[in-house]
């Protein structure tokens, strides 16, 4: 295919024409189809109308990625900068609550912000991001999501505030050449780590995964809010916390080492172990759990909203989108990308688990992730007994 014949080179080689200034904004606007797009928009989106004068002024060279670490491919940084002169300068944060204290400030200079599936309604409610523009994300087309549920974190009130980069899900490792018993469900896991397996248990320092995973030993929802079983999911922390090695969200030393024989876990940790060491499995518990995914967003004061924008539709990009798959390693939704990966990866059960096992999961809801009753129960079972 000619570079006449893809919209989306054309698009990007306008774009570039728009930033080197051999052509007006308004040209761009008409050349590419998107004066009609942005018109139609500006009602429910008045920055579109009103383009600060800094922007159109000085159009961006540098797009400002907040992100994991070990989260892309780098090469489809380096082929993004040479097809549209934008230099990708990526920050990576270690902590969702580290996101959100720079957010706040704003004075992150962010144009692109990798965010949970739950915290996209927060951050939208606290007024932390600002809708995204769908027709600049042609990429962006969720009637090829294997699952239409992966799409639902993303809008809040009408609106898309976030495409799916990634998902995952939340279950345990056990070292099966040490641990006899088979462990298929969260009461197991609970269970062995308050009998057998007393001090050979980590658990989450995450509070949604820990007090979901304890909801769950009940049969209660992973989300649940409901007083009386925030309470029955308390109590089984407060009994189990003498038991544990130790409370924490890096799973992969105790197990390597052998001090833990059983560790709550994600698909990225899971990977990690049993390619390293095949006698550890993942256990998605037959009850159900979380599953997560991660979102593109644009931050509200982006100071590059459109380089902003031309960086997420690269990214879901079927081919790229299969590059940034074979580098990190997690699950995407897009059939598309699915059609380009390794047969290997297809077949993979820690990163495509079975259907049966995928079916009660339950994605993080905001509610759960700001309700102050969690909150307390988490700071309860940490400054208890027991634990490392």
């Amino acid at each position: 295919m000619t570079s006449n014949d893809d919209p989306r080179r054309g698009f990007l080689e306008t774009l570039r024409r728009l930033q080197r200034g051999s052509i007006s904004r308004r040209h761009f606007l008409g050349a590419t189809g998107l004066g009609a797009a942005t018109a139609s928009l500006a009602a429910a989106i008045p920055e579109l109308a009103r383009p600060r004068r800094a922007e159109a002024a000085a159009p961006a060279t540098t797009v400002r990625l907040a992100t994991w670490a070990n989260y892309h491919d780098p090469k489809n940084f380096e082929a993004f900068a040479a097809e549209t002169g934008i230099t990708v300068a990526t920050e990576i944060f270690t902590s969702d609550d580290e996101m959100l204290a720079h957010l706040k400030s704003g004075k992150t200079g962010w144009d692109v912000i990798v965010a949970g599936d739950c915290r996209i309604e927060a951050y939208v409610q606290a007024g932390l991001l600002q809708p995204l523009l769908i027709a600049l994300i042609p990429s962006f087309q969720p009637q090829h999501y294997v699952e239409p549920g992966f799409t639902k974190p993303g809008t809040v009130n009408g609106r898309i505030y976030g495409v799916q980069k990634n998902w995952g899900t939340t279950g345990f490792c056990v070292d099966t050449g040490a641990v006899e018993q088979p462990m298929t469900t969260w009461r197991d896991f609970w269970d062995l780590a308050r009998g057998k397996l007393s001090g050979r248990v980590t658990v989450a320092a995450e509070p949604l995964v820990l007090i979901g995973s304890a909801l769950k030993f009940y049969g209660y929802s992973f989300d649940s809010n409901d007083e009386k079983e925030l309470a029955a999911a308390e109590l089984l922390l407060l009994n189990a916390k003498e038991h544990l090695l130790a409370v924490t969200d890096d799973p992969q030393p105790a197990l390597r080492s052998g001090e833990a024989r059983a560790a709550m876990a994600g698909t990225g940790d899971a990977e990690q172990l049993h390619k390293d060491i095949p006698a550890i499995a993942y256990v998605i518990g037959r009850e159900g759990g979380q599953v997560w995914g991660d979102y593109y967003a644009v931050p509200r004061g982006a100071p590059n909203r459109a380089a902003a924008h031309a960086l997420i539709d690269f990214l879901l990009t079927p081919i790229h989108n299969r590059d940034e798959v074979v580098a990190h390693g997690y699950a995407v939704a897009d059939e598309r990308v699915l059609a380009l990966l390794p047969p290997e990866m297809l077949a993979d059960p820690i990163m495509f688990p079975a259907a049966e096992l995928l079916r009660p999961l339950e994605f993080a809801a905001a509610a759960s992730l700001t309700n102050p009753r969690r909150a307390q129960i988490m700071a309860r079972f940490l400054s208890g007994g027991g634990g490392r």
